[in-house]
């Protein structure tokens, strides 16, 4: 599944047009430190992290994209700097346990 495939099934909005990252795992964890020593290429990791340094860690995993979830508001810079670094951000209004079960649905695993 590409990022652009899961922002249409979580009602999300791709903020970083990097629609065709390809997706092969999920996490949900607002941990750094955790993201960073789990993290795997291709994973779609769900946060409320919207800052430089969660984009930063997603580079250094080469993770597809990342999913703010709960409507939160998209920070532009960091956006920015995701588009950048090749990696999708999707902002969506369900909550992290909804995307997760839907991304779970969808066959994607942890």
């Amino acid at each position: 599944m590409t990022a652009g495939e899961l922002s249409r099934r979580i009602g999300g909005t791709l903020i970083a047009a990097n629609a065709d990252n390809e997706i092969s795992r999920g996490m949900v964890c607002d941990m750094l430190s955790h993201a960073m020593a789990h993290g795997k290429a291709g994973c779609a990791w769900i946060t409320v992290q919207t800052h430089m340094t969660a984009v930063a860690i997603a580079a250094q995993c080469s993770m597809a994209c990342i999913i703010w979830p709960d409507g939160i508001a998209a920070d532009m810079l960091s956006a920015q700097r995701a588009e950048h670094e090749g990696i999708a951000i999707i902002c969506s209004p369900l909550s992290a346990y909804e995307i997760a079960g839907i991304m779970h649905e969808a066959g994607i695993q942890a």
